[in-house]
């Protein structure tokens, strides 16, 4: 008997090792991903609405604020409102008009939303594998479910 009771104490160790070593870093890497994105979609959604209000007021010219970093801000004058530079990724960036510019927003927006739906997949198989795995160790103490 006293060799069941270790064997069973060797596997919930297994488990607890691999829920601790692998599922919740897993799970917490697909959580700081999903919030990448949702950083992403917040970035392309204020675009959009800055375009869509440079649009209906018809501005040519702006003056604004510039973030330098670290919250120090310069004002900046901006002759010509009607193209934009977007980053398009790996720090690069293209000049694009009004409509282009919405264009590669609605294509980039509808990635995203694919990204968010696979993280967010993803994180629900990782906790369901967790509970399952919590399950089993439950049953090898012999404890009773929850």
């Amino acid at each position: 008997m006293a060799e069941s009771s270790e064997l069973r104490r060797q596997k919930v160790k297994k488990f607890e090792d691999f829920v601790e070593g692998r599922l919740k870093p897993d799970l917490v890497n697909a959580i700081a991903q999903r919030d990448k994105v949702f950083e992403q979609q917040k970035i392309f959604s204020d675009l959009k609405r800055n375009i869509q209000v440079l649009e209906k007021s018809g501005a040519t010219s702006l003056r604004t604020r510039v973030n330098l970093g670290s919250e120090v801000y310069m004002q900046a004058d901006v002759p010509d409102t009607r193209r934009v530079f977007v980053d398009i990724g790996l720090g690069f960036h293209v000049e694009f008009t009004w409509s282009e510019a919405l264009d590669f927003i609605s294509v980039r927006e509808a990635r995203l939303a694919r990204q968010v739906e696979e993280y967010t997949h993803l994180i629900a198989n990782i906790k369901a594998q967790i509970k399952l795995v919590l399950e089993g160790i439950r049953e090898l103490l012999q404890l009773p479910p929850e």
